[in-house]
């Protein structure tokens, strides 16, 4: 049990055992199947931890050069990179911290190709297969008129020269059911070109560590896609399933108003600032000691401290009246926040912190107004 009392508030908060409870399941999924799994920064790159994740996979992905740079750096290994579109001024440093590089488009590579083959990096194509069952559109990377991918119509029959890889990202936490409706359309749009390549990159949303996933399903499609193309190197990227329920964030009751009615408990964090997916999804956090929904004796709204009109949710019902200085935890915090997250208004931003599997904290950064004035010029 986390001793809250060591960290400062805000706070997200890893849990190391939960962590490494995630890495083991996925570390079984790679070896049993056969493939190789690697981290995707854009869900979680908080870098003082990379060594817990060094004891499990070897590779990380990339979206852009900064991540690529934490990859090398920080991670020790050199990244897996995908992005939309790659600059002249970017493309030197990619290429520095990179192993394989996907394009995004025919012209992308054909303007990058020669000079990512005279350094020996595995290049590949990203395709579209035309098939997901994200429903929130904004997370949706097949949507039509999609900016991600090539469509199997635009590819020529015989691929242009170079191309080893295909990268294919078309979930979002999803299953492995939604995996394999997905393969069966990627096969039907692109298994004829599989004869020319060397890896088949499945993007990420396998959301492998959530407790309903069918883990057994999963490593019997791997092995069975392994089994149609075994020249085949398959690659997941996924970026939740590593974080997925290993920690918090913390903050505390403020103040609490009231108008028509509705009594609002104002925190010293920020939903629009530190947790963005519940304003973009949406979806409504866990809250420790709270049921969602506006029975109960004692309801309140959940507000941010930033003057953003919508910066709150609710309504969660407490069994106990909130009080000021009252510590509120939100549970499953640390997949898409820490990277996610902004400075509007100069809000304080929460601390970055482990709770050791030897029960200490370790705070791993604090923020100052130099962080916000810093940013700003």
């Amino acid at each position: 049990m986390i001793d809250f009392n060591q960290f400062p508030s805000p706070c997200y908060i890893m849990e190391e055992e939960l962590l490494r409870r995630n890495l083991n399941l996925i570390k079984s999924v790679k070896d049993r199947a056969g493939v190789e799994i690697i981290l995707a920064f854009k869900s979680f790159a908080m870098w003082r931890s990379f060594p817990i994740f060094r004891e499990y996979i070897d590779h990380s992905t990339a979206s852009s050069v900064y991540e690529a740079r934490l990859a090398l750096e920080e991670f020790g290994s050199k990244a897996h990179t995908y992005s939309p579109a790659y600059t002249e001024e970017d493309f030197p440093e990619i290429m520095r911290c990179s192993s394989h590089i996907t394009f995004n488009s025919l012209t992308q590579y054909e303007r990058f190709y020669q000079q990512a083959a005279q350094e020996g990096i595995s290049c590949g194509i990203r395709v579209n297969p035309e098939y997901s069952e994200v429903e929130t559109e904004l997370y949706n990377p097949c949507a039509p008129g999609t900016r991600f991918g090539i469509t199997s119509d635009l590819l020529p029959d015989v691929l242009p020269e170079g191309i080893e890889g295909f990268h294919c990202h078309a979930h979002c936490e999803s299953s492995s059911y939604e995996l394999e409706q997905t393969l069966v359309h990627l096969e039907k749009r692109f298994s004829h070109w599989f004869k020319y390549l060397k890896w088949l990159n499945l993007g990420g949303g396998h959301l492998m560590t959530r407790k309903d996933y069918d883990v057994k399903h999963l490593i019997g499609l791997l092995k069975g896609l392994k089994e149609r193309y075994p020249h085949l190197q398959i690659i997941l990227e996924p970026g939740s399933a590593f974080t997925w329920q290993t920690g918090v964030l913390t903050a505390n009751v403020i103040d609490v108003v009231e108008s028509k009615g509705i009594k609002t408990a104002i925190l010293n964090v920020s939903f629009t600032c530190h947790m963005p997916d519940c304003l973009e999804m949406p979806y409504q956090p866990t809250v420790r000691g709270a049921e969602l929904g506006e029975e109960g004796p004692y309801v309140y709204r959940l507000g941010g401290n930033s003057c953003l009109s919508g910066d709150y949710m609710g309504y969660w019902s407490f069994d106990h009246e909130l009080k000021i200085g009252e510590r509120i935890v939100f549970e499953d915090m640390i997949h898409y926040t820490t990277v996610k997250t902004n400075m509007f208004n100069g809000i304080h931003h929460p601390a970055i912190a482990l709770w050791t599997k030897e029960g200490k904290a370790e705070i791993y950064k604090q923020f100052s107004y130099e962080d916000y004035r810093d940013r700003m010029s």
